[in-house]
């Protein structure tokens, strides 16, 4: 089955900036960004590769998406600061006004899970993707703003 009209609509290569807030010193860490919106396996699931930096250091993160005409939306979400070693699977849907929005969770040993939510937005013209971290008692806090510009090849 194809992405989501609402998905095919990423397609392309962006670029602009990323702006962290930085759970280490409590302020917003900018650096420039990219990223680079793939179709995959006929265009059943589309790929979502990003760069953008830390302090200066380079970073990179991925996300594979898939979802059915339904709405129902599932990504398998790995990122070189955030996820390490990890991958994290969040599921989600395609909400009444094109955001694409998708939840998962990770470990934080000793106490509880904690959640995380990836919401993409586009008009085509713009990207923009917000993550926030979610608290176990589900306050959410604002943890990554990416906002791009299509660009032209």
């Amino acid at each position: 089955m194809p992405i989501p009209d609402a998905l095919a609509e990423y397609i392309g290569r962006w670029a602009g900036s990323n702006r962290l807030q930085d759970p280490h010193t409590n302020t917003a860490d900018d650096s420039a960004a990219t990223a680079l919106l793939t179709p995959v396996l006929n265009g059943r699931f589309l790929r979502f590769d990003y760069t953008w930096a830390y302090k200066g250091a380079a970073q990179e993160g991925s996300l594979l998406i898939g979802g059915d005409k339904a709405g129902a939306v599932t990504a398998y979400w790995i990122d070189s600061w955030h996820m390490g070693d990890l991958a994290m699977t969040c599921r989600g849907s395609v909400e009444l006004d094109g955001i694409v929005s998708v939840r998962g969770s990770y470990a934080a040993p000793p106490g509880p899970d904690w959640g995380w939510r990836i919401d993409l937005t586009s008009d085509g013209c713009k990207l923009r993707m917000v993550m926030f971290n979610i608290w176990p008692d589900g306050r959410e806090d604002l943890a990554v703003e990416a906002d791009y510009t299509r660009v032209e090849v």
